[in-house]
């Protein structure tokens, strides 16, 4: 699609324009979202979504994302360029549907192969915390996946759990999916201590801040935590090698047995920077 967009483009623009204009972008149901160099004229931003729009069918919105992702909330600042001017969306997934709005709760189609990795490694059974649930996609995955398992969903963004009821429901999960408004550290504290097979941490900003309570939501016997964070590597250094050894570190710290199991560079998200995964299997909290 992105190849395609290019050289559609390239009929449209100049070549000096075509170098001014990103890519890149999100399809989140209805809505494209884009993103472009900060110099980018309105004219030209137009034409990029309007030629997106004429690409793809489905899609009736399209909106510039300004800057990056921030705060606790993890939201976009968005400005509205062509079609329907929504935010709200319904979003298609491995079988499920989700109810977002992409201006008001944090959300990602690039993490779908993820989710869904994630969802197929449940066994029949487990109780699961979800530490950063958004919307709640990989709780609802998990729960559509294993029915049998039960998922502790979190947030700390009231509307984004608001939509994680609606999606509940959408997806008809009850019971399954059970989710908590608050944040993740004094929900364990307070409700989750030593209840979990798993523990999920997709908030690659908040890992290492938030490990050792991902530890202390682990059952006595251990279990495994699935987390996610940036790291910055030259074209010299290997960032999964840097990772692990950050990650081996810092649980180390903790004094419990583990072995990460598993990780892997899931996409990138800047020159040199790159978001990562690891499992990592807890063999016994011991004292902890």
């Amino acid at each position: 699609m992105r190849k395609r967009l290019r050289r559609a483009l390239a009929e449209l623009l100049s070549a000096e324009d075509l170098v001014g204009v990103y890519s890149a972008f999100d399809i989140v149901g209805d809505i494209a979202i884009i993103k472009l160099l900060t110099n980018t004229s309105t004219v030209r931003a137009r034409i990029v979504a309007e030629t997106i729009m004429n690409r793809n069918k489905k899609v009736k919105a399209v909106f510039v994302q300004e800057g990056a992702v921030t705060g606790n909330f993890r939201l976009r600042s968005l400005t509205h360029v062509a079609g329907e001017n929504r935010t709200h969306t319904f979003h298609k997934e491995s079988g499920c549907f989700f109810a977002v709005d992409v201006e008001k709760c944090y959300f990602s189609p690039k993490l779908s192969g993820e989710r869904t990795r994630i969802a197929y490694l449940i066994q029949p059974g487990e109780t699961v915390v979800n530490m950063f649930a958004g919307v709640g996609c990989f709780s609802v995955l998990i729960a559509k996946r294993q029915p049998t398992a039960k998922v502790y969903s979190v947030d700390i963004n009231p509307t984004a759990v608001d939509f994680m009821r609606e999606n509940v429901r959408l997806n008809r999960v009850y019971g399954k999916v059970i989710p908590l408004l608050g944040d993740a550290k004094e929900i364990i504290q307070n409700r989750l201590l030593h209840c979990a097979d798993r523990v999920l941490m997709p908030l690659p900003e908040k890992a290492f801040e938030y490990l050792a309570f991902a530890v202390s939501a682990l059952k006595p016997s251990g279990g495994w935590i699935h987390v996610h964070t940036f790291e910055h590597a030259t074209k010299t250094e290997d960032p999964l090698e840097k990772f692990r050894l950050k990650m081996a570190e810092h649980i180390s710290s903790l004094g419990v047995d583990f072995e990460v199991r598993f990780s892997r560079i899931v996409r990138p998200v800047g020159p040199n920077w790159h978001q990562l995964v690891a499992d990592i299997q807890v063999k016994g909290l011991g004292k902890f």
